[in-house]
């Protein structure tokens, strides 16, 4: 992304992009018809963004990511998951748009590199890599692993219409992270 901080310009074309998905797909959406939701023109778009997918990872890491830094930087893991699956959950239709999705931009993908990294940053998987039993088995085959598993609990709980109450999938998500990754990675049962 050419420009991780928020300004304006993105703010707005972020919201165009999320107001005209919540009317077709997000595939099917022109940088035109953003920039003219947005009342701007196409070379704006272009100073900000490379294309939609770009701005669409802009919006997964500005309004998912950022605002949980501080929460699991204080090891609040569960208010961190919640907040993001709340934020979700408010914007069903954006986001149910985004998961349908599919291939090299998907939004499975941007999740997935996001959680991945926040991984890497707030849990402790040098710790589960040294307790593992297999010396291939690194630090960021593990995070790969976290990231995947809630990357794809939390496309499949979007395609599946968000019924499963946020706190229920956040603890969903800590036991992910807890437990099964004792087991999978040593030869023992917890």
């Amino acid at each position: 992304m050419n420009n991780q901080s928020q300004n304006a310009i993105d703010i707005v074309l972020a919201e165009s992009l999320k107001e005209l998905a919540a009317i077709k797909p997000i595939d099917k959406i022109t940088i035109k018809e953003i920039t003219d939701k947005a009342g701007v023109i196409r070379p704006t778009f272009y100073n900000h963004f490379q294309d939609k997918y770009e701005l669409l990872e802009w919006i997964t890491v500005n309004e998912l990511f950022a605002p949980v830094d501080p929460l699991l930087s204080n090891g609040m893991l569960k208010e961190g998951v919640t907040f993001i699956l709340t934020t979700m959950e408010k914007e069903k239709d954006f986001y149910k748009r985004a998961a349908a999705l599919e291939g090299q931009n998907s939004f499975n993908e941007i999740y997935n590199r996001c959680v991945a990294k926040a991984v890497l940053k707030y849990i402790d998987v040098e710790s589960l890599a040294a307790m593992a039993d297999y010396s291939w088995l690194k630090k960021e085959l593990v995070a790969e692993f976290l990231a995947h598993s809630i990357s794809w609990v939390t496309i499949q709980w979007i395609k599946r219409g968000m019924n499963v109450p946020v706190e229920e999938l956040a603890d969903v998500y800590i036991k992910i992270f807890r437990s099964p990754i004792i087991e999978v990675i040593t030869n023992k049962k917890r």
